[in-house]
């Protein structure tokens, strides 16, 4: 039945009236598309700044785990430097009550193995001190940019709420006007005029002739063409780029 209906619409419409619809139709869509572009890259950017933020807090709790873990290293090798201490301490006590030179030697040798086990930790313990004083800067500097970052996200979200509130009436305006001017046009006409406006990059699927150029692709269209549009006897397409074409007084008349 919608089709019929639909069909017999389109019979009843002349070709002018038909041009003047979907003319009308394209003016609203594109006012649409203006909105939609002037917060759609807000949207995005808010996005982006999300991930980078949640990509930065990932990096934040690596670090600090890596931080945690170079301050226990420390703390470990200060420990062992200490127990080296007290077993020195002890093996000097013993030298004075060794019984012959070979016991002598074996405690020296035990003292020696310690002052090299503490030689050895204070040297980790610098390198560890080096590797966590640059773990800190990197953290320090994340910190910041987390910072920045969120700053930059909460102005990105008032500003898109901003321009949300004062374009979602209009929008919703534009939207139910453009619903009105479709019924009156075809079915068939509202399927080729979407299909047009998926594949045009601008979403032109309606254009008028300026300055004997088709006002899609700016190819010229030959002046006997150009006589049949402004008859508007008949619907006539782009041969270069498939758009429908439309006389530029079209736009100025009264809706």
């Amino acid at each position: 039945m919608a089709t019929k209906n639909s069909k017999a619409k389109e019979t009843e419409m002349t070709v002018e009236e038909r041009l003047k619809a979907l003319y009308d139709l394209q003016s609203v869509e594109s006012s649409i598309d203006k909105i939609r572009t002037l917060r759609g890259e807000l949207p995005l950017e808010v996005q982006d700044l999300e991930d980078e933020i949640e990509g930065l807090d990932t990096r934040m709790g690596n670090l600090d785990a890596e931080i945690k873990n170079l301050n226990d290293a420390i703390l470990g090798k200060k420990n062992e430097i200490k127990e080296a201490g007290l077993l020195i301490k002890k093996y000097e006590a013993q030298q004075s009550n060794v019984r012959n030179n070979r016991e002598f030697d074996s405690l020296s040798k035990e003292m020696e193995f310690q002052r090299l086990e503490v030689e050895l930790c204070e040297k980790r313990i610098k390198e560890f001190t080096f590797e966590l004083k640059s773990k800190k800067e990197v953290a320090d500097s994340s910190r910041q940019l987390v910072e920045d970052r969120k700053g930059d996200l909460d102005a990105k979200k008032k500003e898109l709420d901003e321009i949300v509130g004062e374009t979602q009436t209009e929008e919703e305006r534009l939207m139910k006007k453009s619903e009105e001017i479709a019924k009156s046009v075809s079915e068939r006409l509202q399927v080729a005029f979407k299909r047009i406006r998926s594949n045009a990059r601008n979403g032109l699927a309606v254009v008028t002739v300026e300055r004997d150029a088709c006002g899609g692709c700016f190819n010229k269209i030959p002046p006997q063409r150009q006589m049949d549009i402004a008859s508007r006897k008949k619907i006539i397409v782009c041969e270069y780029c498939g758009r429908i074409l439309v006389d530029s007084a079209i736009g100025g008349e009264e809706k």
